[in-house]
């Protein structure tokens, strides 16, 4: 019987991983745990968990030996942490090996949009650059002022590129940051009105959930651009489509959305979002380097380690 329950939907080379590093017990989502025979549930003492399907405490109540979750990417808060450490069991993510690539894709959403990449590539495929000439002129982002929300990992890694890109760094966090004379704003609203461009780097969960406000597009206006690589949950977005639908926001270049990947089917028809689906860290080597440690971190645990990556 094995001791490590997996929950989600996971790549083939991940599969493989598992089940040669483990033989765990599988389901496709929390709410299968209540299928599983109760001497199974009682045996499991891991949980590798993927997904944004919620992982709170009437789930861990059904497994009463269980130690740790270990969360597949570095966003954890589809798992309740507090209800994990009221039980004492521990939760891990998967941060760092995806910074790169989650602050690659931001610097590619913003310069996609400033330059209508989507809309150029289609005049040139559908023919219309050679029957109607050139594509119209597109709007330069070297040079401009970034603002981002939130100097963590990613943050970080998201505004050193934009400062190679000869932009005017702005950013909004907890605490001033060491950096290299980057503005800091105390104020997100302030912080808005002072860029021409708003990268949202928060993490996910209640503490920030809506954190990007009617106020804060406002601020950032007409001919701001705002770009989410963090959770669709961080910004109010009823209020982000009236202001792209109205004009009072100048464009939206989306990663994440609320309730993804059914996304609201109103920002399809808005000319000024760029859309992409969720896939700040997907790429081959970086998702193989996730999968490796979450199994890392079961490994640890179930050796009577240290985890690697706790946060709890």
């Amino acid at each position: 019987m094995s001791d490590v329950l997996v929950i989600g939907s996971y790549a083939q080379n991940d599969v493989d991983a598992l089940n040669s590093t483990f033989n765990p017990t599988w389901c496709a989502a929390p709410a299968d745990i209540a299928s599983l025979e109760e001497s199974a549930r009682a045996g499991i003492k891991v949980v590798g968990f993927k997904g944004h399907v919620a992982f709170g405490a009437a789930e861990m109540d059904q497994l009463p030996n269980l130690e740790l979750v270990a969360n597949f990417g570095v966003g954890y808060d589809a798992i309740d942490t507090t209800a994990a450490s009221a039980r004492g069991i521990k939760v891990t993510n998967t941060p760092d090996v995806l910074n790169d690539d989650v602050a690659d894709l931001a610097v590619l959403l913003l310069l996609a949009h400033g330059r209508k990449f989507e809309q150029a590539s289609q005049w040139a495929r559908d023919g219309s650059w050679a029957a109607k000439g050139e594509y119209s002129l597109a709007r330069k982002i070297s040079g401009g002022k970034v603002g981002i929300l939130g100097l963590g990992r990613i943050g970080r890694e998201i505004a050193d590129r934009m400062a190679a890109f000869k932009m005017d760094v702005h950013y909004f966090a907890r605490s001033e940051k060491e950096t290299p004379n980057w503005t800091y704003h105390s104020d997100p609203v302030a912080l808005a009105a002072a860029v021409d461009y708003l990268v949202v780097a928060l993490v996910g969960g209640e503490e920030t959930k809506g954190f990007v406000s009617k106020e804060m597009l406002e601020a950032l206006g007409p001919r701001g651009i705002i770009v989410n690589i963090s959770r669709g949950t961080t910004i109010d977005e009823e209020a982000m489509i009236e202001a792209l639908t109205n004009g009072t926001l100048g464009g939206a270049a989306l990663d994440v959305f609320l309730n993804e990947p059914k996304i609201d089917e109103r920002l399809y028809a808005l000319d000024n979002v760029t859309i992409q689906p969720h896939q700040g860290s997907g790429t081959v080597e970086t998702r193989a380097d996730m999968g490796q440690l979450q199994r890392d971190n079961i490994s640890a645990q179930l050796a009577g380690a240290s985890l690697l990556t706790p946060v709890n």
